[in-house]
């Protein structure tokens, strides 16, 4: 019997995608990955193809059409998925501007991409989700503080936690979490800080996907975690803790 695991990585050509997936190859997972730059998926697929299977579908979770294409590859590969991660987000229009000023054209894509399109993609995927399948939307502190600036992101990321939350209720079967990373040394959060140094950031593979792999080997109760309730529970705020149960 054929008891490879398999995971769905959305925005996982690099960063805290790649990282992951890189670290989920090593373990031996399958993977099926997309990003919305072709060049850096293919180059991602090359290095995760030495370790792992590795399907790459080159396009953006905003398209409709590219969510039923990853839908349609699960068919035809026979995979059960056991692992899925909603990572792929934007930040919108950057430098990050204040909400009375923000260019309403671009909120809806921002909410498109980091709250609508991860609903989308489940329910084009359930069929093929393993009965007790892990399914992981990655949020952000934005979701929960007032950072000027961070008002369009974080209102995205927190209605992604409170549909979190409601699929958690109508499907208790499978193991339902929010997880927020936390400040990475990554591109994207380059971006939101034009010309700023983030050297002190930890990169993706130093504390965020270590909390992350922990979570999927050792299941907690559905909820919303950060890397701290997860690596530090005793170090964890009682306001986060107070939120963990979805």
């Amino acid at each position: 019997m054929n008891t490879t695991h398999s995971a769905l990585i959305t925005g996982a050509s690099k960063g805290f995608g790649f990282s992951l997936a890189e670290a989920l190859a090593r373990q031996g997972w399958r993977l099926l990955i997309n990003s919305r730059n072709a060049n850096h998926l293919s180059s991602a697929q090359q290095q995760l193809t030495k370790l792992t299977e590795v399907i790459a579908i080159p396009g953006d979770v905003q398209d409709e059409s590219h969510l039923q294409d990853l839908s349609e590859v699960l068919k035809t590969n026979h995979w059960q998925l056991d692992l899925v991660i909603n990572n792929a987000s934007t930040l919108g229009v950057t430098p990050l501007p204040h909400l009375l000023t923000y260019p309403v054209d671009k909120i809806a894509e921002v909410f498109r991409t980091n709250m609508i399109a991860p609903v989308s993609l489940l329910q084009h995927i359930q069929p093929y989700l393993h009965p007790t399948a892990t399914l992981i939307n990655v949020s952000s502190d934005a979701a929960k503080e007032a950072y000027e600036g961070w008002g369009i992101y974080g209102a995205s990321k927190a209605g992604l936690d409170h549909m979190t939350a409601v699929l958690a209720a109508e499907n208790p079967h499978y193991h339902w979490y929010a997880f927020d990373p936390g400040d990475m040394r990554t591109g994207m959060h380059q971006q939101a800080f034009p010309g700023e140094d983030i050297s002190d950031r930890p990169l993706p593979g130093e504390v965020a996907v270590p909390a992350l792999l922990q979570l999927i080997e050792h299941p907690l109760p559905n909820g919303r975690y950060t890397t701290t309730d997860i690596l530090h529970p005793q170090h964890a705020t009682h306001d986060s803790l107070s939120n963990h149960q979805l």
